[in-house]
């Protein structure tokens, strides 16, 4: 049991520490060059701040309550940093904290599993290093990679029988997004069958089945007013409803085999497993069972954006993924911890071909010596290999992380308007009150907090702009979705009477409504 003095200067937290910055820093950066979108950052951030605000977290963006989309209540007690001051970046810092926080628990995990405490160390960085952590921090803000260390955190209490914590992580993990209740479920499963935690096992499988019932039936058609959620629009070739689908995923097996075995899924999974390909045995992946619902739900998917690396669909995955590595490397270490002993014995007695030499060698010297000084050189030689582990784990990771992790954005995707970056700060800056607003999708997380924002998607052609106090168009990198919307709205914009320009710009306008 590490004291306090211990955690403080233990590597892990230093690494911790450091990859908070660096996400934080990363993701604040994207934020400032106007790169951050307001599906999803400015959805979440609209939503903490009516709620900070004592108001209905009704999300202009997607006309419904934010309860009625992922069940997420995580959000009420994020609202309590929008107390203290409200601003995006709170969002942006828990994001960065939460997945940099998930190396201690992985560490933990390594340790309790027999690693010694390179190979540990090196799990934490594996899990820092893995490109998925890094890329999803970058794309705007999600609830769910709260849940990655509540998971680990799930796996480790229920190893170490803590039943308190272990209840505490699954109650973090679904307060999270309700779909998570399914790998709740799934780990509930593994926990059962396979890591012979029944107890753990039944509490998980009961709290996450509790959950996706009362989520599913009574509070999503709740704040969503009885429409469908709108997940399952992503499988409608299965059905146009929860149950439906479940029901053609057991009549319809053509469909299913059609998405499973494809080059695209093959293409997934070597994007999810390729940084720890090395690592994982046939024998030890029991663990994948907890992943197993997210993996499906993501194969199944008409929606590319749920088979990469760059966005947050595959955070409920890694967790289990790592634990596979962790019990594949803990096999693997007690396997192989009297390898060279055994091989040094097996060499020295191999046909007594040693000892008749050495007998004739030297008739002064103790062959019982020699033999001890043989086995031990050898077992001293096995563990300088094994030892070698550790930084072969880093150094894969490490390869991964370059090839597959999105840091090359910041000097090509992210620099793509930056001649408009003064004049769209300016702009910003001359809205001077919590009314209503029309902009697009890479504006809004800059002016999320306020009742109603609009992006130019929701307007259609000849509509009466007279709802909104403001409209904040860049007509020179607009978003590429509603290019023409842009130009069309500042035409009949410049031409009302009710409007007028504050601002203009580098292409950037900001028109004000005229107030008698």
């Amino acid at each position: 049991m590490l004291n306090l003095k211990q955690i403080k200067f233990h590597p892990v937290v230093w690494m911790v520490g450091a990859a908070t910055l660096i996400f934080f820093t990363a993701s604040s950066a994207r934020h400032a060059l106007f790169q951050s979108t307001a599906f999803d950052l400015a959805i979440f951030d609209q939503a903490v701040y009516l709620i900070s605000q004592n108001q209905t977290p009704f999300s202009s963006l997607m006309a419904i309550n934010i309860l009625g989309d992922h069940t997420a209540f995580i959000f009420y007690p994020l609202a309590l940093l929008y107390k203290i001051y409200p601003d995006v970046h709170w969002l942006l810092f828990v994001q960065a904290f939460s997945l940099a926080l998930g190396a201690w628990p992985s560490w933990s995990l390594a340790r309790q599993a027999g690693l010694n405490e390179p190979k540990s160390i090196a799990i934490a960085a594996v899990y820092l290093l893995y490109p998925a952590v890094f890329n999803v921090n970058l794309f705007d803000f999600h609830s769910e990679v709260i849940a990655m260390p509540a998971i680990l955190a799930a796996i480790l209490a229920a190893r170490l029988d803590k039943i308190v914590w272990f209840c505490a992580a699954v109650g973090l993990i679904l307060s999270c997004k309700a779909v998570l209740s399914l790998t709740v479920v799934a780990m509930g499963v593994w926990l059962f069958l396979f890591d012979k935690k029944r107890n753990f096992g039944l509490i998980a499988i009961f709290l996450g089945a509790a959950w996706f019932l009362i989520a599913t039936q009574a509070i999503v058609p709740y704040f969503n007013e009885g429409r469908q959620h709108a997940g399952v629009g992503r499988y409608q070739y299965l059905g146009n409803s929860v149950f439906e689908i479940a029901v053609n995923l057991v009549l319809k097996p053509n469909l299913v085999a059609g998405r499973i075995f494809s080059a695209d899924t093959l293409g997934y999974l070597c994007l999810l497993f390729l940084p720890v390909i090395w690592w994982l045995s046939p024998r030890h992946l029991s663990p994948l069972i907890g992943a197993f619902p997210m993996l499906v739900m993501n194969i199944l998917s008409e929606i590319e954006a749920q088979r990469d690396l760059i966005h947050q669909y595959s955070v409920p995955i890694f967790p289990f993924v790592l634990t596979a590595v962790i019990s594949t490397l803990a096999y693997r270490q007690e396997r192989g911890k009297n390898f060279w002993k055994n091989a040094g014995n097996y060499v020295w007695n191999y046909r007594n071909l040693i000892p008749r030499i050495w007998k004739r060698v030297s008739k002064h010297i103790s062959l019982k010596s020699v033999k001890y000084i043989w086995i031990r050189r050898s077992w001293r030689w096995g563990k300088l290999v094994f030892a070698n582990w550790s930084r072969l784990l880093i150094l894969w990771a490490l390869l991964t992380f370059l090839i597959m992790a999105k840091y090359g954005y910041f000097w090509t995707v992210y620099l793509e308007s930056i001649d408009t970056w003064q004049a769209t700060r300016q702009a910003i800056n001359l809205v001077q009150t919590k009314g209503s607003l029309l902009t697009d999708n890479s504006l809004a997380p800059h002016l999320a907090h306020r009742s109603t924002i609009k992006l130019l998607h929701q307007v259609s052609n000849g509509q009466n702009l007279n709802e909104f106090e403001y409209v904040l168009l860049n007509l020179r990198h607009p978003w590429h979705d509603t290019a023409d919307t842009a130009v069309r709205v500042a035409s009949q914009l410049k031409s009302s009477d009710l409007f007028k320009i504050s601002y203009q710009q580098d292409d950037v306008f900001l028109f004000q409504q005229i107030r008698n």
